[in-house]
C-alpha cells in the first residue's frame, strides 16, 4: 500500500531569499546548457547549482557532484537553506493557461514516499529508463545524501477526496508565490507548508490503501532511489525501517484533478533515403486512411475530432498536411504480439512500430532518440524546422489520454519513450529532503 510521511523539508530561508523565483529551477532533464547559464546568472544561490550544475574540467576531487555537496553544505551553514523544525507536508498549486486561453489550476502535495519495487504494484512506471541519467542521479545522491528532485506521481482518487481535505487549508493559508523564470515563466507557483498534524494524518490515511499509483515524471529518479536504498541497506544492515533512505521525495497529483494536462510530443524526422513526402504518403496508404488537408488549422481540428479507438496522427512535409487514420489494429497484433492490446492501440506505438520502423525502416526501438528523429512539444518550432529544410517531415500527435496511461500501466506495460508530457513540470528548489538519519 502507499505509505507516505510528513518530513522535515530543506527549504530556502525567507530571510536570505526574498523572491523564490530567482532560485527555483526546472527538473534536470529539461535543462540544456543555455538554460543552465541563465539560472547561474539569475542568482548565486540558484538551485540548479546543486541539482544540475555546469560541468567544468572535472576531476575526482572537484566535479559537479562534489560542488553540489559543497554548495548544499555552505548554504545550510550560512542559513540560505534551512531544515524544517518539525515534519510537514507541502502543498503546491500551479496556475497556468493553455493556448486556447483557458486557465487551469493543478493541485499537488509533497511527502516522503516509502519505496516499493514495481512488482509489488503500489507504484507503477509507464516509460522506459536509461542507464546514463540513473548513474548521474545516483552520484548526486551519494555525494549529497539528499533528494533534490521530485518524483511526480499520479494517484487514483475519483472523488478528489484529498483535494477536498486540502481546500480549507488553502483558503485560510497565505501561499509563497513564485514563477520559474527560464523555461516555464507563465506558470504561477503557489506553495504552502502544511504542519497541522491532524490534517497530515487525514491525508496519510487517505493514501494508505491506494495502489497502482503511476509515475508521471521522474522514472530515473525513482529507480535511482531504489538503487540508493539497496546500497544503504547493504552498508547498514541493521538500520531501522524509518531510515530516510527507504523513502523518496514525491509530489502527488490526483488522476482526477481538473487541472491535470497531458501535452503531445511530436516526431520530427530527418530522412536521408531521398524519399519525398508524397513517397511516404504513398507507402502509408495501404495501412491508413490518408486525408489531405488545406492547412495546419484543419489538421489540428481533424486530430481533435479523431475517434479515441482509432490511432490517428498528422503529417507535414513542408508542402502539404495530411491526417493519417489507421485502417485496422490487426497489423499491430502481427508487429507487436509481445504487447497488450492497450499498448498496441497507442498512437505513439503505431507510429514507431508500424510507420517509423516497419514502413520507413528507421527504427531505434519504441521511441528511443536518434540523430534522425527529434522530439518536440512546440508544434510551431517543429513545423518551422520542416519548412526551413532542417527536417524532412513531421508527425503530429494527439496527447496520450490518462485512461491509456492507466490501461498500459495496469497491464504491466511501459509506453514508448516520450509518450506523455505532463504540463507544467514540478519545479525544483521549493523543498528537498535529507536522506541521512530518520525520516
Amino acid at each position: 500500500m502507499a505509505t507516505i510521511h510528513p518530513f522535515r523539508g530543506i527549504r530556502y530561508a525567507a530571510s536570505h531569499i526574498e523572491d523564490l523565483s530567482l532560485v527555483i529551477a526546472q527538473p534536470y532533464d529539461r535543462i540544456g546548457r543555455a538554460e543552465q547559464d541563465a539560472y547561474y546568472r539569475q542568482h548565486p544561490d540558484n538551485f540548479v547549482r546543486i541539482d544540475y550544475g555546469i560541468t567544468e574540467p572535472d576531476t575526482p576531487q572537484n566535479n559537479v557532484y562534489t560542488r553540489a555537496r559543497d554548495y548544499a553544505a555552505a548554504w545550510l551553514a550560512a542559513g540560505v537553506l534551512q531544515r524544517e523544525s518539525r515534519p510537514a507536508l507541502y502543498v503546491l498549486e500551479q496556475i497556468f493557461a493553455m493556448p486556447d486561453g483557458q486557465s487551469h489550476t493543478r493541485r499537488a502535495f509533497t511527502a516522503a514516499l516509502q519505496l516499493t519495487e514495481f512488482v509489488e504494484g503500489v507504484i507503477l512506471p509507464h516509460e522506459h529508463t536509461f542507464s546514463g541519467p540513473k548513474a548521474d542521479r545516483l552520484n548526486l545522491t551519494r555525494a549529497t545524501r539528499a533528494a533534490w528532485g521530485h518524483i511526480f506521481i499520479l494517484y487514483p482518487d475519483p472523488q478528489n477526496r484529498i483535494n477536498a481535505l486540502l481546500q480549507p487549508f488553502i483558503e485560510h493559508t497565505a501561499p509563497i508565490e513564485a514563477r520559474e523564470l527560464v523555461i516555464e515563466p507563465a506558470v504561477q507557483q503557489r506553495f504552502r507548508v502544511l504542519d497541522d498534524p491532524q490534517l497530515q494524518e487525514a491525508i496519510v490515511q487517505e493514501m494508505a490503501p491506494k495502489r497502482s499509483l503511476v509515475i508521471a515524471d521522474g522514472h530515473h529518479r525513482y529507480e535511482t532511489a531504489l538503487n540508493y536504498r539497496a546500497e544503504m541497506r547493504a552498508q547498514n544492515p541493521s538500520a531501522p525501517a524509518d531510515s530516510a533512505f527507504n523513502y523518496a521525495l514525491a509530489t502527488f497529483v490526483s488522476m482526477s484533478d481538473p487541472g491535470l494536462v497531458v501535452l503531445p510530443t511530436h516526431r520530427l524526422v530527418r530522412d536521408t533515403s531521398g524519399r519525398s513526402g508524397a513517397d511516404v504518403l504513398a507507402a502509408l496508404a495501404p495501412y491508413f486512411d490518408v486525408q489531405i488537408l488545406p492547412s495546419r488549422a484543419e489538421l489540428e481540428r481533424a486530430l481533435r475530432q479523431a475517434a479515441p479507438e482509432h490511432p490517428t496522427f498528422g503529417f507535414y512535409d513542408g508542402r502539404q498536411y495530411a491526417r493519417l487514420a489507421l485502417h485496422s489494429l490487426d497489423i499491430m497484433g502481427e508487429l507487436a504480439r509481445e504487447h497488450s492490446p492497450a499498448w498496441r492501440a497507442l498512437d505513439v506505438a503505431v507510429l514507431h512500430r508500424l510507420v517509423i520502423e516497419r514502413i520507413l525502416g528507421m527504427g531505434h526501438g519504441d521511441g528511443h532518440d536518434g540523430d534522425d528523429i527529434r522530439y518536440l512539444r512546440d508544434l510551431d518550432a517543429a513545423c518551422a524546422a520542416v519548412s526551413q529544410g532542417a527536417a524532412s517531415y513531421l508527425f503530429v500527435l494527439n496527447p496520450t489520454r490518462m485512461e491509456q496511461v492507466n490501461a498500459c500501466t495496469r497491464a504491466g506495460e511501459k509506453m514508448p519513450q516520450k509518450s506523455t508530457d505532463f504540463y507544467p513540470k514540478m519545479v525544483g528548489g521549493l523543498v528537498a529532503m535529507s536522506l541521512a538519519g530518520s525520516i
